[in-house]
């Protein structure tokens, strides 16, 4: 059996507006968890409170993530300054 190669280069990967979307997930996930809590008798009767911690930990990733794109977006920032100032040297 023959190993399989590409027969063209990956493209580049997209780069959008990645810290407002991150941004509006978490917020989403946390009204969620605003929207559900007052329900949480039916939800504890009928056994579906893991929905409302599913929301509350949705919400707390994101927050680790707003921190995580946050940082990427300045590092990436960062690197495109620094090359332009070694270009700008030369």
């Amino acid at each position: 059996m023959a190993k399989w190669t590409p027969r063209h280069e990956a493209p580049e990967p997209l780069e959008g507006p990645v810290v407002p979307v991150v941004t509006g997930g978490t917020i989403l996930w946390f009204l969620m968890f605003l929207v559900q809590l007052p329900f949480y008798g039916w939800f504890a009767d009928h056994g579906h409170t893991w929905w409302l911690w599913t929301c509350l930990a949705g919400a707390g990733l994101g927050c680790v993530g707003i921190w995580y794109v946050r940082r990427r977006d300045a590092a990436i920032k960062r690197d495109t300054a620094v090359k332009r100032a070694a270009d700008a040297e030369r």
